[in-house]
């Protein structure tokens, strides 16, 4: 900090009866206590530093002593993984050896499976023509059938409504009979039963409602053969129950 130099008036001063110079000394000590806080902040501080130096120093010389330990002890680590590992190439030698004869066997069989499966290709390949000729037969016969089915539909629907009910298949050589509008009053009312075709012995599977009637019709049905007196007559019981 610069001390501004004091102006002194040297003729009034002499005019002064008590004549006085103001030397400001109390700036003087308070700019050498500065100086004197200053120099001492500065030599703790360079103590400190020397202080902490030294410390830093002493760690990384015990840092690098305990690395060096671990160099040491890791280098005897190498050395005896080095032996085993030296143990271990002559073990593995050994075993690849005997994998490569165990390879050559394998080739072998390789081979002779490689034959198997070129014969076993060949009888997929003839199955494989033989499905394909079934299933054009297959797709022949299903044309037929549609049709056929085709040309009974009219008929079918022509029985339906001179049974008064409807008819479908539900298996097979199996039928169901549903009959509907049996009671005037109950519109939702309806019966069905399921009749196996499979010979000509036929069999009533299952039956809704059930109704001890059905027993003597199936033996007149059985007696006569006639399904269409069989369905009109289990009708007229549905329609009376």
């Amino acid at each position: 900090m610069t001390i501004p130099r004091p102006q002194i008036d040297l003729s009034r001063l002499l005019q002064d009866q008590h004549p006085s110079i103001d030397l400001r000394v109390h700036i003087y000590e308070e700019s050498t206590r500065n100086f004197l806080q200053a120099l001492v902040g500065f030599k703790n501080k360079a103590i400190h530093d020397i202080s902490n130096r030294r410390q830093k120093q002493a760690t990384e010389k015990k840092k690098y002593a305990e690395k060096s330990q671990n160099v040491e002890k890791e280098i005897n680590r190498c050395k005896l993984k080095e032996i085993e590992l030296v143990t271990e190439l002559e073990r593995e030698k050994e075993e690849c050896k005997a994998a490569e004869l165990s390879v050559a066997a394998l080739q072998r069989q390789l081979t002779s499976l490689k034959d198997k499966c070129a014969a076993i290709q060949g009888e997929i390949d003839q199955y494989r023509a033989i499905t394909g000729n079934l299933r054009r037969e297959k797709d022949k016969e299903r044309a037929t059938l549609s049709t056929h089915a085709s040309r009974i539909a009219p008929e079918l629907i022509s029985c339906e409504t001179l049974l008064a009910c409807s008819i479908e298949g539900v298996g097979q050589d199996k039928l169901l009979f549903r009959f509907g509008n049996l009671d005037r009053e109950d519109r939702m009312k309806e019966a069905s039963f399921v009749l196996d075709i499979a010979d000509t012995d036929y069999k009533v599977v299952t039956i809704s409602p059930n109704h001890p009637a059905i027993g003597v019709l199936m033996s007149q049905l059985s007696d006569t053969g006639d399904i269409y007196t069989f369905i009109r007559a289990v009708q007229k019981v549905f329609v009376a129950q």
